[in-house]
Formats: C-alpha cells, sequence, structure tokens
C-alpha cells in the first residue's frame, strides 16, 4: 500500500509499504481520511521523541471496514487502545491505561495510509447521513468532550450561567468551544490570532471570535480551556480565569512555562490537564455529531495523501484557514 512516511524532521515521503496484518480481534480498514493534528506537527518538526523516524503519523481516522465481522460498515476510529484489565480501565477512565497505545506511535503505525488494522472495539459505525468527511472530526471533538466534562464537574456553582473563553481556533479549540454548547454552556468567546481564520471560525461556524487584545480586555472567565499548550496560551489562561474559575488545558504545544502558579493559588483556580477522552467519550462524542448537536461538521479541506508534506507545510506557515486538514488516500 501507499503511505506518507514521517522520515525525520520537516521530512516526509510518499511511498509504498507493507500492508497492515489484523491480529485477533483486529479489523482491516480502508483508510477514507485522515486529519493533520497539531501533534503531528509536532512530531513533523522532529519535537516528539514518542514518534521516532521512520513511523506513520496520523491517527483522526474514518474509514470502511474490509475484513471481519463489521466488513463493509462505515467507521469512525478510536485511535487509543488500553488493556482493559488495569484499574484505570476498569475505573472508566481507560484514557490513563498504563498500557495504553495510540495509532501514530511505535508500536502502532497511523493512518496517513492506504489501510489500517484496528482493533474492533475501537471502531463506531457511522450512519448513512454522516460522511466521512464528517467523521473523521470524531477524534479531536472528543478531546474537547472530555476536557469540557471534566471542566463542568469542577465548576462551582449551575454550568449553565457559566462563561468560557476558549484559546486557539484549530479543530482542539473549535471542537471545545462546540461541546461547551453541546453540554449546556451557552455563553462561549473564543479566541484566535489568525485573522484568516478568525474570519472563517465567526462566518462558517457560528463562534464569537475574539483578537487577544479583545480577550485581554473582555474579563475574566468561569472556564478557561486551553486548545494550544504554549507558554503564552498558559499565561493567557492563568490570567483569563475567575477566582474560583476552572482552567481545563488540552494543548500539547510545549511543555514549559505561562503557567502562573501564584495567581492560581491565591485565587483558587482549579487546573485540569487532560489526555484524549475515555472510550465513553468518544462514543457519547460520536452520537452528538450523528444527533447534530455539533453544528454541521464542514469545517475541512481534502487533500490528496500524496501531498501530505504540502499540507504539513501550509499549516505551519499559517496558510490555511479552515480548522482542519484531511488527508485522503490516491487510491
Amino acid at each position: 500500500m501507499k503511505a506518507l512516511v514521517y522520515t525525520g524532521p520537516e521530512a516526509q515521503a510518499y511511498r509504498d509499504v507493507t500492508d497492515p496484518v489484523p491480529s485477533a480481534g483486529e479489523a482491516l480498514i480502508r483508510v477514507a481520511h485522515t486529519g493533520i493534528c497539531g501533534s503531528d506537527m509536532h512530531a513533523f518538526l522532529g519535537h516528539d521523541e514518542r514518534r521516532p523516524a521512520p513511523l506513520i503519523l496520523g491517527h483522526e481516522v474514518a474509514g470502511t471496514v474490509v475484513s471481519g465481522e463489521l466488513s463493509g460498515q462505515r467507521v469512525t476510529v478510536n485511535p487509543l487502545v488500553s488493556c482493559g484489565s488495569c484499574e484505570a480501565c476498569r475505573s472508566g477512565r481507560d484514557n490513563l491505561c498504563g498500557n495504553r497505545q495510540i495509532i501514530s506511535m511505535p508500536p502502532r503505525e497511523g493512518g496517513f495510509a492506504d489501510y489500517l488494522a484496528m482493533p474492533e472495539a475501537n471502531l463506531v459505525v457511522v450512519p448513512d447521513h454522516v460522511s466521512d468527511a464528517q467523521a473523521a472530526l470524531a477524534e479531536p471533538i472528543s478531546c474537547g468532550w472530555h476536557a469540557v466534562r471534566l471542566a463542568r464537574q469542577a465548576l462551582f456553582g449551575n454550568p449553565a450561567d457559566a462563561c468560557a473563553l476558549v484559546i486557539g481556533g484549530g479543530a482542539i479549540g473549535l471542537g471545545a468551544a462546540l461541546c461547551l454548547k453541546a453540554q449546556g454552556i451557552d455563553k462561549v468567546q473564543l479566541v484566535e490570532p489568525n485573522v484568516e481564520r478568525a474570519g472563517f471560525l465567526a462566518s462558517s461556524c457560528g463562534i464569537e471570535v475574539l483578537t487577544p487584545e479583545e480577550a485581554d480586555a473582555s474579563g475574566q472567565y468561569d472556564l478557561v480551556v486551553d486548545g494550544v499548550g504554549f507558554a503564552a496560551t498558559r499565561a493567557a489562561a492563568s490570567s483569563r480565569a475567575k477566582p474560583g474559575g476552572v482552567i481545563a488545558h488540552i494543548g500539547l504545544g510545549s511543555a514549559e512555562g505561562g503557567l502562573d502558579i501564584r495567581r492560581i493559588t491565591l485565587q483558587e483556580i482549579t487546573f485540569i490537564g487532560t489526555y484524549t477522552y475515555t472510550a465513553e467519550d468518544f462514543r457519547d462524542t460520536a452520537k452528538a455529531m450523528f444527533d447534530g448537536r455539533l453544528g454541521s461538521l464542514d469545517w475541512v479541506e481534502i487533500r490528496p495523501l500524496s501531498d501530505g508534506l504540502k499540507a504539513f507545510n501550509d499549516l505551519r506557515a499559517g496558510e490555511v484557514a479552515v480548522p482542519k486538514i484531511l488527508l485522503t488516500p490516491n487510491t
């Protein structure tokens, strides 16, 4: 099969690789679309030691099953594979499984390829009225669903009365904003510095978008979601949260700096680090998507897998207005 292979910092090759062979309990999936995630970009730039070259990246996948019990069904893929037996898995926090694996990290290759093998338990069947492109958004939106669920539990008072700020207008941030509304928090603003993307979000996604300067002047919020995860966005989250408020941190842009621990302590602000989603979160997100509670989900651009390197470079240069680029196999 063909695959886009990460070969070293800022380098990828579209080339022939060995077809995946499903293990017991796994299905072979013909990939329809795979989204480019910020973590894929992090790896592409050589900043993620968990993803050494050579490696097939990509974990936001939708496609059609071609082997096993679900053969012929269109599915969206939960890329997080857990053991199912440890304390975390037994308690429903399988995203914290000590033996977890995720596609696009060894030993599991990712979805920037013609085919992918995954456990059947990780597949959610997609109804006819939902496109493959929409279904591929389940993974990034699930990150927001999980973060919002945890943040709502930590809020003091009625979540319906809360006002929220989301930092970052990529798929993670936009997904979090949509999940806030779907989970009953209507007063949501989003800050996005890229003028072109901000315009797209405001006109096409029904989101109130602020510039960083407007966000600085807009007061403080009961709940702040950092969907970026750089020192500057952590600093912004630290300053924008109300006393007694909640910060939900999703982004993995960088590891150091920005968090105002003194203010968080003195103002009793709850900081929650959130990682991916549970299997239940993923299923709940998919259901919300299928029910239309997360909007039209038409904020993607589809490009051929063979042009993947250019797509990565365009994203790095800030030349993409839409929150998500999907790569689709050429075959």
